[in-house]
Protein backbone atom coordinates (compact mmCIF):
# COMPACT_ATOMS: atom_id res chain seq x y z
CA UNK A 1 0.00 0.00 0.00
CA UNK A 2 2.82 2.40 -0.77
CA UNK A 3 4.54 2.17 2.62
CA UNK A 4 8.18 1.40 3.19
CA UNK A 5 9.22 -0.58 6.24
CA UNK A 6 12.12 0.96 8.15
CA UNK A 7 13.60 -2.18 9.70
CA UNK A 8 15.96 -1.52 12.61
CA UNK A 9 18.12 -4.54 13.49
CA UNK A 10 19.31 -4.41 17.08
CA UNK A 11 21.84 -6.62 18.80
CA UNK A 12 21.45 -7.37 22.52
CA UNK A 13 22.50 -9.77 25.27
CA UNK A 14 19.55 -12.06 26.11
CA UNK A 15 21.06 -12.84 29.52
CA UNK A 16 21.05 -9.15 30.51
CA UNK A 17 17.56 -8.32 31.81
CA UNK A 18 18.45 -4.69 32.50
CA UNK A 19 19.62 -4.12 28.92
CA UNK A 20 16.53 -5.81 27.49
CA UNK A 21 14.16 -3.67 29.55
CA UNK A 22 16.06 -0.54 28.54
CA UNK A 23 15.69 -1.50 24.87
CA UNK A 24 11.99 -2.19 25.41
CA UNK A 25 11.46 1.30 26.79
CA UNK A 26 13.43 2.82 23.91
CA UNK A 27 11.31 0.94 21.37
CA UNK A 28 7.93 1.63 22.99
CA UNK A 29 8.48 5.14 24.34
CA UNK A 30 11.02 6.54 21.89
CA UNK A 31 10.39 9.39 19.50
CA UNK A 32 9.31 7.95 17.22
CA UNK A 33 8.33 4.67 18.87
CA UNK A 34 8.65 1.40 17.00
CA UNK A 35 5.49 0.18 15.29
CA UNK A 36 6.20 -3.44 16.26
CA UNK A 37 8.97 -5.77 17.45
CA UNK A 38 9.86 -9.13 15.86
CA UNK A 39 11.94 -11.99 17.27
CA UNK A 40 12.58 -14.94 14.96
CA UNK A 41 15.05 -16.66 17.26
CA UNK A 42 13.17 -16.92 20.57
CA UNK A 43 15.70 -14.98 22.65
CA UNK A 44 13.31 -12.17 23.68
CA UNK A 45 11.75 -13.91 26.65
CA UNK A 46 9.73 -13.69 29.86
CA UNK A 47 8.65 -10.35 31.28
CA UNK A 48 10.42 -8.59 28.42
CA UNK A 49 7.57 -9.67 26.13
CA UNK A 50 5.04 -8.11 28.52
CA UNK A 51 7.15 -4.95 28.71
CA UNK A 52 6.60 -4.46 24.98
CA UNK A 53 2.97 -5.58 24.83
CA UNK A 54 1.27 -5.04 28.19
CA UNK A 55 3.21 -1.91 29.17
CA UNK A 56 4.12 -0.53 25.78
CA UNK A 57 0.96 -1.45 23.82
CA UNK A 58 3.22 -2.41 20.91
CA UNK A 59 2.66 -5.49 18.70
CA UNK A 60 5.22 -8.23 19.25
CA UNK A 61 5.65 -11.47 17.27
CA UNK A 62 8.16 -13.92 18.72
CA UNK A 63 9.21 -17.54 19.00
CA UNK A 64 9.56 -17.86 22.81
CA UNK A 65 6.38 -18.97 24.54
CA UNK A 66 4.98 -19.90 27.90
CA UNK A 67 1.42 -20.57 29.08
CA UNK A 68 -1.88 -19.00 28.08
CA UNK A 69 -2.13 -16.30 30.75
CA UNK A 70 0.99 -14.68 29.25
CA UNK A 71 -0.76 -13.90 25.96
CA UNK A 72 -3.87 -12.90 27.94
CA UNK A 73 -1.78 -10.33 29.83
CA UNK A 74 -0.16 -9.12 26.60
CA UNK A 75 -3.43 -9.12 24.62
CA UNK A 76 -4.05 -8.07 21.94
CA UNK A 77 -0.44 -7.23 21.11
CA UNK A 78 1.40 -10.47 21.96
CA UNK A 79 1.59 -13.14 19.23
CA UNK A 80 3.67 -16.32 19.21
CA UNK A 81 5.05 -18.38 16.34
CA UNK A 82 5.67 -21.20 18.84
CA UNK A 83 3.04 -23.25 20.70
CA UNK A 84 1.13 -22.26 23.81
CA UNK A 85 2.81 -24.26 26.57
CA UNK A 86 -0.53 -24.99 28.26
CA UNK A 87 -1.47 -27.10 25.25
CA UNK A 88 2.02 -28.61 25.11
CA UNK A 89 2.01 -29.64 28.78
CA UNK A 90 -1.43 -31.18 28.51
CA UNK A 91 -0.25 -33.08 25.42
CA UNK A 92 2.81 -34.31 27.37
CA UNK A 93 0.62 -35.70 30.15
CA UNK A 94 -1.82 -37.33 27.73
CA UNK A 95 1.00 -38.87 25.71
CA UNK A 96 2.79 -39.99 28.90
CA UNK A 97 -0.33 -41.82 30.03
CA UNK A 98 -0.70 -43.59 26.69
CA UNK A 99 3.01 -44.47 26.56
CA UNK A 100 2.95 -45.80 30.15
CA UNK A 101 5.50 -43.22 31.26
CA UNK A 102 2.99 -41.56 33.60
CA UNK A 103 0.32 -43.07 35.86
CA UNK A 104 -0.16 -46.26 37.82
CA UNK A 105 2.84 -47.19 39.94
CA UNK A 106 5.25 -45.05 37.89
CA UNK A 107 7.04 -42.45 40.01
CA UNK A 108 7.02 -39.11 38.19
CA UNK A 109 9.29 -36.16 38.92
CA UNK A 110 9.12 -32.54 37.78
CA UNK A 111 12.11 -30.19 37.69
CA UNK A 112 10.82 -26.61 37.50
CA UNK A 113 12.71 -23.35 37.22
CA UNK A 114 12.05 -20.62 39.77
CA UNK A 115 11.09 -18.02 37.14
CA UNK A 116 7.55 -16.69 37.21
CA UNK A 117 6.79 -18.32 33.85
CA UNK A 118 8.04 -21.73 35.04
CA UNK A 119 6.13 -21.59 38.31
CA UNK A 120 2.95 -20.51 36.54
CA UNK A 121 3.34 -23.37 34.07
CA UNK A 122 3.87 -25.76 36.98
CA UNK A 123 1.14 -24.66 39.37
CA UNK A 124 -1.59 -23.44 37.03
CA UNK A 125 -1.23 -26.01 34.24
CA UNK A 126 1.03 -29.06 34.67
CA UNK A 127 0.09 -29.98 38.26
CA UNK A 128 -3.67 -29.74 37.55
CA UNK A 129 -3.19 -31.88 34.41
CA UNK A 130 -1.30 -34.47 36.46
CA UNK A 131 -3.91 -34.40 39.25
CA UNK A 132 -6.62 -35.04 36.67
CA UNK A 133 -4.59 -38.09 35.62
CA UNK A 134 -4.34 -39.28 39.23
CA UNK A 135 -0.62 -38.49 39.46
CA UNK A 136 1.14 -36.81 42.38
CA UNK A 137 4.68 -35.99 41.22
CA UNK A 138 7.86 -35.31 43.14
CA UNK A 139 8.50 -31.60 42.40
CA UNK A 140 11.90 -29.96 42.67
CA UNK A 141 12.53 -26.27 42.03
CA UNK A 142 15.87 -24.98 40.77
CA UNK A 143 17.32 -21.52 40.21
CA UNK A 144 16.83 -20.63 36.53
CA UNK A 145 18.17 -17.09 36.49
CA UNK A 146 20.98 -16.89 33.87
CA UNK A 147 22.86 -14.59 36.26
CA UNK A 148 22.91 -17.32 38.95
CA UNK A 149 25.00 -19.91 37.14
CA UNK A 150 26.98 -20.96 40.20
CA UNK A 151 23.80 -21.46 42.24
CA UNK A 152 22.18 -23.51 39.46
CA UNK A 153 25.31 -25.65 39.10
CA UNK A 154 25.30 -26.29 42.85
CA UNK A 155 21.60 -27.15 43.04
CA UNK A 156 21.47 -29.49 40.01
CA UNK A 157 23.36 -32.45 41.58
CA UNK A 158 21.21 -32.23 44.73
CA UNK A 159 17.99 -32.19 42.69
CA UNK A 160 19.08 -35.27 40.74
CA UNK A 161 20.14 -37.05 43.91
CA UNK A 162 16.74 -36.36 45.49
CA UNK A 163 14.82 -37.63 42.45
CA UNK A 164 16.96 -40.74 42.36
CA UNK A 165 16.43 -41.39 46.09
CA UNK A 166 12.68 -40.97 45.62
CA UNK A 167 12.65 -43.73 42.98
CA UNK A 168 11.59 -41.40 40.16
CA UNK A 169 11.71 -43.08 36.75
CA UNK A 170 10.02 -40.39 34.57
CA UNK A 171 10.95 -36.70 34.67
CA UNK A 172 9.15 -33.74 33.11
CA UNK A 173 11.56 -30.79 32.71
CA UNK A 174 10.16 -27.25 33.04
CA UNK A 175 13.54 -25.61 32.70
CA UNK A 176 15.47 -23.41 30.30
CA UNK A 177 18.68 -24.50 28.58
CA UNK A 178 20.94 -22.85 31.16
CA UNK A 179 19.39 -25.27 33.71
CA UNK A 180 18.95 -28.28 31.43
CA UNK A 181 22.68 -28.52 30.74
CA UNK A 182 23.81 -28.82 34.41
CA UNK A 183 20.89 -31.21 35.10
CA UNK A 184 22.12 -33.55 32.36
CA UNK A 185 25.65 -33.15 33.68
CA UNK A 186 24.45 -34.23 37.15
CA UNK A 187 22.57 -37.22 35.69
CA UNK A 188 25.71 -38.34 33.89
CA UNK A 189 27.92 -37.91 36.94
CA UNK A 190 25.49 -39.96 39.07
CA UNK A 191 24.77 -42.51 36.31
CA UNK A 192 21.03 -41.94 36.78
CA UNK A 193 19.08 -41.78 33.52
CA UNK A 194 15.31 -41.49 33.96
CA UNK A 195 12.91 -41.28 31.04
CA UNK A 196 12.60 -37.63 30.09
CA UNK A 197 9.21 -36.45 28.84
CA UNK A 198 10.59 -33.84 26.45
CA UNK A 199 8.52 -31.22 24.65
CA UNK A 200 8.54 -27.75 23.14
CA UNK A 201 8.66 -26.29 26.64
CA UNK A 202 11.82 -24.18 26.44
CA UNK A 203 12.64 -26.25 23.33
CA UNK A 204 13.88 -29.20 25.39
CA UNK A 205 13.68 -31.50 22.35
CA UNK A 206 15.76 -29.19 20.15
CA UNK A 207 18.19 -28.57 23.00
CA UNK A 208 18.58 -32.33 23.45
CA UNK A 209 19.22 -32.81 19.74
CA UNK A 210 22.03 -30.28 19.98
CA UNK A 211 23.65 -32.14 22.89
CA UNK A 212 23.93 -35.43 21.00
CA UNK A 213 26.06 -37.45 20.51
CA UNK A 214 28.50 -35.62 22.80
CA UNK A 215 28.49 -35.20 25.73
CA UNK A 216 25.19 -36.70 26.92
CA UNK A 217 24.54 -39.80 24.81
CA UNK A 218 23.45 -41.97 27.74
CA UNK A 219 21.13 -39.30 29.10
CA UNK A 220 19.48 -38.42 25.78
CA UNK A 221 19.77 -41.12 23.11
CA UNK A 222 16.36 -42.73 22.60
CA UNK A 223 14.48 -40.17 24.69
CA UNK A 224 11.08 -39.14 23.34
CA UNK A 225 8.84 -36.12 23.43
CA UNK A 226 5.92 -34.21 21.96
CA UNK A 227 6.63 -31.38 19.53
CA UNK A 228 4.86 -29.12 17.07
CA UNK A 229 8.06 -28.74 15.06
CA UNK A 230 8.83 -30.53 11.81
CA UNK A 231 11.94 -28.48 10.95
CA UNK A 232 10.43 -27.91 7.53
CA UNK A 233 12.13 -30.69 5.56
CA UNK A 234 15.79 -31.23 4.82
CA UNK A 235 16.59 -30.15 1.25
CA UNK A 236 15.32 -28.47 -1.89
CA UNK A 237 16.16 -31.32 -4.29
CA UNK A 238 13.02 -33.41 -3.83
CA UNK A 239 9.31 -32.92 -3.20
CA UNK A 240 7.88 -32.42 0.27
CA UNK A 241 6.36 -35.92 0.29
CA UNK A 242 9.87 -37.38 0.02
CA UNK A 243 11.41 -35.27 2.77
CA UNK A 244 12.03 -32.05 0.83
CA UNK A 245 11.18 -28.57 2.00
CA UNK A 246 7.60 -27.80 2.92
CA UNK A 247 6.03 -24.71 1.26
CA UNK A 248 7.07 -22.21 3.95
CA UNK A 249 10.71 -23.26 3.98
CA UNK A 250 10.85 -23.52 0.18
CA UNK A 251 9.60 -19.93 -0.07
CA UNK A 252 12.26 -18.80 2.39
CA UNK A 253 14.96 -20.78 0.57
CA UNK A 254 13.96 -19.07 -2.71
CA UNK A 255 14.36 -15.64 -1.07
CA UNK A 256 17.67 -16.71 0.49
CA UNK A 257 18.96 -18.15 -2.79
CA UNK A 258 18.15 -14.91 -4.64
CA UNK A 259 20.38 -13.06 -2.21
CA UNK A 260 23.04 -15.78 -2.20
CA UNK A 261 22.96 -17.58 -5.57
CA UNK A 262 26.26 -19.25 -4.72
CA UNK A 263 27.23 -21.08 -1.54
CA UNK A 264 28.19 -18.34 0.96
CA UNK A 265 31.93 -18.12 1.69
CA UNK A 266 32.90 -20.49 4.48
CA UNK A 267 29.72 -22.59 4.16
CA UNK A 268 29.53 -26.16 2.92
CA UNK A 269 26.19 -25.66 1.12
CA UNK A 270 23.28 -23.27 0.75
CA UNK A 271 20.65 -25.40 2.52
CA UNK A 272 18.70 -22.83 4.48
CA UNK A 273 18.30 -25.02 7.56
CA UNK A 274 22.09 -25.01 7.93
CA UNK A 275 22.41 -21.22 7.90
CA UNK A 276 21.61 -20.65 11.57
CA UNK A 277 18.22 -19.16 12.56
CA UNK A 278 17.41 -17.80 9.09
CA UNK A 279 14.23 -19.86 8.65
CA UNK A 280 12.92 -18.55 11.97
CA UNK A 281 13.58 -14.96 11.00
CA UNK A 282 12.15 -15.51 7.53
CA UNK A 283 8.97 -16.94 9.06
CA UNK A 284 8.38 -14.04 11.45
CA UNK A 285 9.15 -11.41 8.79
CA UNK A 286 6.78 -12.98 6.25
CA UNK A 287 4.10 -13.32 8.94
CA UNK A 288 4.47 -9.65 9.86
CA UNK A 289 4.25 -8.68 6.20
CA UNK A 290 1.09 -10.77 5.73
CA UNK A 291 -0.64 -9.03 8.65
CA UNK A 292 0.56 -5.57 7.61
CA UNK A 293 -0.81 -6.08 4.09
CA UNK A 294 -4.06 -7.55 5.37
CA UNK A 295 -4.56 -4.51 7.61
CA UNK A 296 -5.21 -2.46 4.45
CA UNK A 297 -4.34 1.16 3.72
CA UNK A 298 -5.22 2.32 7.27
CA UNK A 299 -2.34 0.53 9.00
CA UNK A 300 -2.14 1.15 12.72
CA UNK A 301 -1.51 -1.05 15.73
CA UNK A 302 -5.19 -1.87 16.16
CA UNK A 303 -5.77 -2.77 12.50
CA UNK A 304 -2.54 -4.79 12.55
CA UNK A 305 -3.50 -7.00 15.53
CA UNK A 306 -6.99 -7.41 14.08
CA UNK A 307 -5.41 -8.66 10.86
CA UNK A 308 -3.17 -11.02 12.86
CA UNK A 309 -6.25 -12.55 14.47
CA UNK A 310 -7.60 -13.48 11.03
CA UNK A 311 -4.50 -15.25 9.67
CA UNK A 312 -5.05 -18.98 9.23
CA UNK A 313 -3.23 -21.76 7.39
CA UNK A 314 -0.11 -19.61 7.02
CA UNK A 315 2.84 -21.69 5.70
CA UNK A 316 5.34 -21.81 8.56
CA UNK A 317 8.93 -23.02 8.61
CA UNK A 318 9.80 -24.71 11.90
CA UNK A 319 6.17 -25.78 12.03
CA UNK A 320 4.15 -26.58 8.89
CA UNK A 321 1.12 -24.35 9.50
CA UNK A 322 0.38 -21.28 11.64
CA UNK A 323 -3.23 -20.37 12.43
CA UNK A 324 -4.44 -17.60 14.70
CA UNK A 325 -7.77 -16.27 15.94
CA UNK A 326 -9.32 -13.58 18.19
CA UNK A 327 -8.57 -15.75 21.23
CA UNK A 328 -5.75 -17.91 19.80
CA UNK A 329 -2.52 -16.02 19.78
CA UNK A 330 -0.11 -18.91 19.15
CA UNK A 331 0.37 -20.40 15.71
CA UNK A 332 1.09 -24.18 15.70
CA UNK A 333 -1.81 -26.63 15.60
CA UNK A 334 -0.22 -30.01 14.79
CA UNK A 335 1.77 -32.27 17.13
CA UNK A 336 3.94 -35.34 16.76
CA UNK A 337 5.84 -37.71 19.03
CA UNK A 338 9.54 -37.97 18.15
CA UNK A 339 12.49 -40.03 19.37
CA UNK A 340 16.10 -38.80 19.53
CA UNK A 341 18.49 -41.02 17.58
CA UNK A 342 22.29 -41.17 17.34
CA UNK A 343 23.02 -42.07 13.73
CA UNK A 344 26.15 -44.16 14.35
CA UNK A 345 26.46 -46.30 12.39
CA UNK A 346 24.27 -44.55 9.79
CA UNK A 347 20.80 -46.02 9.47
CA UNK A 348 17.71 -45.37 7.41
CA UNK A 349 16.01 -43.78 10.41
CA UNK A 350 17.73 -40.44 9.76
CA UNK A 351 16.73 -38.80 6.50
CA UNK A 352 19.78 -37.78 4.49
CA UNK A 353 20.13 -34.67 2.36
CA UNK A 354 20.69 -35.64 -1.27
CA UNK A 355 24.42 -35.80 -2.02
CA UNK A 356 25.42 -35.01 1.58
CA UNK A 357 26.98 -37.20 4.30
CA UNK A 358 24.47 -38.72 6.74
CA UNK A 359 23.69 -36.62 9.83
CA UNK A 360 25.26 -37.55 13.17
CA UNK A 361 21.93 -37.28 14.98
CA UNK A 362 18.26 -36.81 14.17
CA UNK A 363 14.84 -37.27 15.60
CA UNK A 364 12.57 -40.01 14.30
CA UNK A 365 8.83 -39.36 13.95
CA UNK A 366 7.00 -41.94 16.03
CA UNK A 367 3.37 -40.89 15.58
CA UNK A 368 1.10 -37.87 15.12
CA UNK A 369 -0.41 -36.72 18.39
CA UNK A 370 -3.76 -35.07 18.95
CA UNK A 371 -3.83 -33.24 22.31
CA UNK A 372 -7.10 -32.70 24.16
CA UNK A 373 -8.52 -29.14 23.96
CA UNK A 374 -7.17 -26.88 26.69
CA UNK A 375 -9.42 -25.13 29.16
Amino acid sequence: NGRRINAIITGYDPTNETEMRSLCKTWTEGSPAAFSVLDGLGAWTGDNQLCITQEGHTPFIGQWTTVTNWTNEGSPYLWWTGPDQAAVLQAVVNWGLGAHLVGGDIKVGVIAGNRVSDQTALNDYLLPDLRNAGVTPVVKTIDANPDDTSTTDTQAPLVIQQLRSAGVTSVIPLISFNVFYPVLQAETAQQYFPRLLLSDYESSILSSLGLLPIPYAKALDGQEGVTTETLGGIDDARPESQGGYDPGVRSCWTTWHQAYPQVPPGNMNDDIEEQGPIVGWCQVIKLFAAAAKAAGPDLNRRSFVTAMSKITNFPGTNVPVLSYGPHKRYGPTQYQVVKLHINTPPSSQCKTTVGRPPPATCWVSVQPWEPLPTG
